[in-house]
């Protein structure tokens, strides 16, 4: 099932993507004049972050929504898929991804495209996730929907050894790559809001009336296990990040 992105519901549900990139944006470090792609740029907030570095970023995302509000932002990006990116050989000295590889339904047309854009000794600096994320919520969800004969979660979460081995076969190597929890923190709207924002294929697949019910009976759920005695949600979140040289 495909997934699509409304800027507005990504914005209130989805702030902390680009909240809780810092790290992965201490391992790009880009440079004044450095091009730079970013893979799966979204509405556009962390390219314009790595772009105030004087850094020339490209932004490219699948999302014909998120790209529009990327530009609306001042970032100059295409519409494309990751598995077919329209640009030359050898265009950037980096390639950047955030919160975006799992999605990926090719990974290895993927890893070939960045491997083809990158100028040799280039550096892919990614974050995604990673081996056991949201382990909670996907067997949820999963329980859920298995009465209409839906999966909940076709999302890809690599432990480092196996998408480290993956990297290598594309001819990249791996500089670094980690493992990383990150319990997180949900907006107001909490579980019932991420499902919205983050699952909307999955309930797009289903009938109309029946939509709001799954996200009910996922909501109580999960309660027990990811909402504290205040009322507050946290996130199972596990990513995976890497620094590869082409």
């Amino acid at each position: 099932m495909a997934q699509t992105w409304d800027p507005e519901a990504y914005a209130r549900n989805g702030a902390f993507v680009h909240g809780m990139a810092g790290g992965v944006l201490e391992w790009l470090a880009a440079q004044p004049g450095e091009r730079i792609l970013d893979l799966g740029c979204g509405d556009g907030q962390l390219s314009a972050r790595i772009a105030a570095t004087g850094a020339k970023v490209t932004g490219v995302d699948a999302s014909p929504q998120m790209v529009a509000t990327a530009r609306a932002r001042g970032v100059s990006a295409d519409e494309a898929s990751a598995e077919s990116l329209p640009y030359p050989d050898q265009s950037f000295d980096a390639v950047f991804s955030n919160a975006v590889l799992h999605w990926v339904r090719d990974q290895d047309a993927m890893l070939a495209e960045v491997h083809r854009v990158l100028e040799p000794g280039g550096r892919f600096v990614a974050e995604m996730g990673g081996h056991g994320n949201i382990a909670a919520i996907r067997i949820a969800l999963s329980a859920v929907l298995a009465r209409w004969d839906l999966a909940g979660d076709s999302n890809y979460y690599p432990t480092p050894d196996e998408y480290a081995q993956r990297l290598r076969r594309h001819g990249f190597e791996v500089r670094e790559i980690a493992l990383i929890p990150r319990p997180t923190p949900l907006a107001e709207k909490g579980m019932a809001g991420w499902l919205r924002t983050f699952r909307v294929g999955a309930l797009e697949s289903l009938p109309e009336a029946a939509r709001e019910s799954v996200i009910e009976q996922t909501v109580v759920l999960l309660a027990p296990v990811l909402r504290d005695g205040n009322g507050n949600w946290t996130a199972d979140y596990v990513r995976l990040r890497l620094i590869a040289i082409a």
